[in-house]
């Protein structure tokens, strides 16, 4: 498809045009130019705007959609159009399916299964077979199959000298591990937060250090292998301040935060609303500010809407035996505007590509054209016509936002939202 967009700020770190208002030519899926005006011409569609701004294609690194096995959480090809529609070019597919993403055949099935869409599916596979953290799964297929990393969705591996391994194994073929860091001895039957809230609520709590306690034995780790290690969705304090030394020492360490633990607090837990339950746990104001300010210092590297359908049986029930996860593709943009300067969140929104060594092209001439367009000043409310996703468990209903995802351009293909 042919564009002509018209009028569009272009947020782009890396681009000559940063900042400038600016109308662009897209022709078979390259740019072909960008100038103030560009006139008018047969064959291609016009996009026009009030406040449209342009940026490279958003990636998320963290996004679950049930198929293979969960498919009425989800399936690809729904969850793609839902990414695309809400900004995403690019999505990093987590193996919590059933079977778990551990081999080649399943890296291919789920990328057979992503072809001709707008969005591009890179599948991370399983760390371990079947996410078991018992045997390591096998990588070196997985990886010549495609997968980006390897990692097991929200597991912690409690076998220190596995992780090791892992780590020492992935280098010969310049792997990244995912270690996900939550103890799950620490952690025990907890649910929510252990603090004040918890506390007057009555329900069992999660440590911060549950999860303190596994970042700092993994960065010992990553300190006496060498390699590559990112930390997922990292929620405290604590671990922030971790990261940062650890990186100051040189360790090729990097991490993300979830939307919903930048925007929502544990305060929201006084409803008993399973919605809120993720994992790792909505924690405390203290938290959420010192994650805002390790994205703004960037100790934090991407910001991941952690998206996870989870089907109304295994959500809809008490907060205790509730499953964790909320969806977060459909807000996480309008929820980001709310708490961080919109250059910040580009910024955040498409780091995640470097450092999963995916082609990130900038706003030049000439370049592919792998785009996302947006607005940035409307506010207004998540509500359940807002939600794309098969499943509905979002974190999010009700909740304030600003600014709207317009569409996005990728694959020579236009969807608008």
């Amino acid at each position: 498809m042919n564009v002509i967009i018209r009028n569009a700020k272009v947020i782009d770190e890396n681009s000559t045009f940063h900042n400038q208002t600016v109308s662009l030519k897209i022709k078979n899926g390259t740019i072909e130019a960008i100038a103030a005006s560009i006139k008018e011409e047969s064959g291609y569609k016009e996009i026009e705007i009030s406040g449209l701004h342009v940026s490279q294609g958003w990636f998320d690194s963290s996004v679950s959609l049930g198929e293979p096995g969960f498919e009425d959480r989800e399936i690809i090809k729904n969850g793609l159009e839902v990414a695309a529609k809400s900004g995403f070019t690019g999505i990093a597919l987590q193996p919590n399916t059933f079977p778990v993403l551990d081999n080649q055949s399943q890296i291919n099935f789920v990328k057979q299964k992503a072809t001709n869409a707008v969005t591009d599916l890179f599948p991370i596979g399983a760390l371990t077979k079947n996410s078991e953290a018992t045997d390591l799964a096998e990588l070196f297929d997985m990886k010549n199959a495609g997968a980006i990393a390897f990692g097991d969705y929200n597991k912690s591996i409690s076998n220190a000298n596995l992780l090791k391994i892992a780590l020492q194994y992935v280098q010969d073929f310049d792997g990244l591990v995912i270690a996900f860091c939550q103890n799950q001895n620490l952690k025990g039957n907890g649910v929510a937060n252990e603090g004040i809230t918890s506390t007057r609520l009555g329900l069992k709590g999660i440590p911060s250090l549950a999860e303190e306690l596994d970042v700092a034995r993994n960065l010992f780790l990553l300190e006496y292998t060498g390699g590559k290690m990112h930390i997922p969705t990292v929620s405290t304090a604590k671990s922030v301040a971790l990261i940062k030394e650890a990186k100051a020492k040189g360790l090729n360490v990097t991490c993300s935060v979830a939307v919903h633990h930048l925007t929502v607090t544990d305060e929201k837990l006084e409803s008993f609303d399973s919605r809120y339950k993720v994992a790792p746990p909505l924690r405390t104001e203290i938290d959420r500010k010192a994650l805002i300010k390790g994205i703004l210092n960037n100790t934090i590297d991407c910001i991941t809407s952690d998206h996870n359908p989870i089907d109304i049986e295994q959500k809809k029930m008490e907060f205790d035996m509730a499953k964790s996860g909320t969806i977060g593709l459909e807000s996480a943009f309008g929820a980001l505007n709310t708490v961080l300067p919109i250059e910040v969140i580009i910024k955040k929104l498409t780091a995640a590509k470097a450092l999963f060594q995916i082609e990130n092209q900038s706003i030049e001439i000439g370049n592919k054209a792998n785009l996302t367009f947006f607005t940035t000043d409307n506010n207004w409310h998540f509500t359940k016509e807002n939600i794309l996703s098969k499943s509905k468990n979002s974190a999010f209903l009700g909740q304030k936002m600003k600014g709207k995802v317009v569409g996005v351009y990728n694959n020579k293909t236009l969807i608008l939202a």
